[in-house]
């Protein structure tokens, strides 16, 4: 058997702000249907690298390519070299394809659960409400929360609220979903119920990557766990390869002072 297509391909990829030099030219891989965890110490770039394939934020070198495009620029240059940078509109459809869920939940206060999820397929897409209302109940229902579809989210523990959360990026329809340490902000009691989700949508064949300190789920679910440090991937392979046999010492103080 062969493997999956590459669907994200990282090359060469830095990002600058101002004198801080957060990525220092990481490569990575992503093939479709993997599950790719992102490990390492605070401040060590792997939030800023999930926001440059989302291209919330612009690298400050190299290339970020989703299924063999190239995103925020034209596939090829210009005649004097530079690249050319796609208009926001652009950029927003290359971004449709992508679903983020971020350490805090973001939901809109004034809407229910029922009513955060169905918002962004009647704006963004142009879904017809009724059609869009019906996807987002049967999403509520698959993150446990049919009972909940009317509450608002000051009614919900932050559990849940996630869960909405990643619920409302899934109306969306994307192909690849990323997670920025989405149970960092809960209480211990909680993140089982959000780690659930993110194992059933893992074993449904979404392509994911996920940013966090759950030794545990990395172990689990992770077909490959990358150990950044100051800006660089230092190790990547297996849960088996990275988390048991760790070849570095700075990966071995991360785990040691994780696990």
């Amino acid at each position: 058997m062969t493997d999956p297509r590459p669907l994200i391909e990282i090359e060469g990829l830095h990002k600058a702000f101002g004198d801080l030099h957060v990525l220092r030219g990481d490569d990575l891989v992503v093939r479709e249907g993997e599950v790719t965890v992102l490990i390492g110490p605070s401040g060590s770039g792997k939030s800023t690298l999930l926001r440059c394939i989302n291209q919330l934020e612009e690298p400050t070198a190299g290339r970020v390519r989703i299924d063999g495009v190239t995103q925020g620029y034209a596939e090829q240059p210009l005649a004097d070299g530079r690249w050319q940078r796609l208009s926001p509109r652009q950029i927003a459809a290359q971004r449709a394809r992508i679903g983020m869920v971020f350490q805090r939940f973001n939901l809109f206060p004034h809407l229910t659960a029922l009513g955060n999820v169905t918002e962004a397929p009647v704006q963004v897409l142009g879904r017809p409400r009724a059609r869009a209302e019906a996807t987002a109940r049967e999403l509520l229902e698959r993150v446990g929360l049919a009972d909940r579809a009317d509450h608002y989210p000051s009614e919900l523990s932050g559990g849940q609220q996630q869960r909405v959360a990643i619920a409302r990026a899934l109306a969306m329809e994307p192909e690849l979903m990323l997670f920025d340490e989405p149970t960092s902000a809960l209480d211990p009691e909680l993140v089982a119920e959000v780690l659930a989700v993110l194992k059933d949508l893992a074993e449904g064949g979404m392509t994911m990557v996920v940013v966090t300190h759950e030794m545990g789920f990395a172990r689990e679910v992770a077909d490959q766990v990358v150990f950044m440090a100051d800006g660089r991937i230092l190790e990547h392979g297996t849960p088996e390869q990275v988390i048991d046999h760790p070849r570095s010492e700075r990966l071995k103080g991360f785990l040691d002072s994780v696990l």
